[in-house]
């Protein structure tokens, strides 16, 4: 997978999300903010973050009804 298809497929995710009333400056945000818990797991600084606030909380979680 190259950089392109990366963003490519953020940005169209991105659309999917401005057509349910999310922002750019949203997405941008929550986007940040798993990029920083993934980083912190693979760096093994992840001991830092309060538990149940750290990537493998996020993961084991079930994906939210719609």
């Amino acid at each position: 997978m190259t950089t392109n298809d990366i963003v490519g497929k953020l940005w169209n995710l991105c659309n999917i999300l401005k057509d349910d009333g999310v922002t750019y400056h949203q997405y941008v945000t929550e986007l940040t903010y798993l990029l920083f818990l993934k980083m912190a797991m693979e760096t093994g600084s992840e001991e830092q973050l309060p538990k149940g606030y750290r990537w493998s909380d996020l993961e084991s979680r079930a994906a939210p009804d719609r």
